[in-house]
């Protein structure tokens, strides 16, 4: 079995990286389980452990639809939290929205049931974790320190190819191992 997802990577640029380290600056003595910026992407589809032999058929029956696509650029902009300011559990920064995006996602889950794989039939909602709260004592700050990036364009981001990967969780940080690229054309 192999923990797997299909995401787009993306690179972070010099203005996503200082907010990451400000955030992270500013948050120093709460629990947070930051990102690290080399596995920074947003999640298409999160399949979790499959059998190996159900990966190559997987990886068949994205590739012709996937790489039909054509290239696209999409915008990282502003800063949030999941649950909620009561009950924090993510920092992220969000992504503008993008009908290229919703229509990528959407060709990989119509891929992903051509060929019989559950997936989580959760709205499509684009963003980048940038670290998971554990415990954290002063709401306000994470409050104020979201709220400085909240409107704010970070950056643009190329989509040239979507990516499946295998996650290997590890105790200090998850390792994502390529499987398989598709080029969007």
């Amino acid at each position: 079995m192999k923990r797997i997802f299909v995401a787009v990577k993306v690179e972070p640029g010099e203005i996503l990286l200082s907010m990451i380290s400000s955030l992270k600056t500013g948050l120093i003595n709460e629990k947070i389980n930051w990102t690290n910026p080399d596995n920074i992407h947003i999640t298409l589809a999160f399949l979790g452990d499959t059998e190996e032999r159900k990966i190559k058929p997987l990886g068949e029956a994205l590739k012709g639809k996937i790489e039909a696509l054509g290239k696209f650029k999409f915008i990282i902009r502003g800063s949030g939290i999941f649950k909620n300011l009561n009950d924090p559990r993510v920092i992220w920064a969000g992504i503008e929205s993008s009908a290229e995006l919703v229509v990528l996602n959407e060709v990989v889950m119509r891929g992903l049931r051509s060929i019989g794989t559950k997936i989580d039939d959760r709205p499509f909602s684009p963003h980048l974790t940038l670290g998971r709260i554990k415990h954290l004592d002063d709401k306000a700050n994470l409050k104020s320190l979201t709220e400085k990036y909240q409107n704010l364009e970070i950056q643009k981001v190329p989509v040239n190819e979507v990516i499946l990967y295998e996650s290997i969780l590890l105790q200090s940080s998850p390792v994502y191992n390529p499987l398989t690229k598709f080029y969007l054309k």
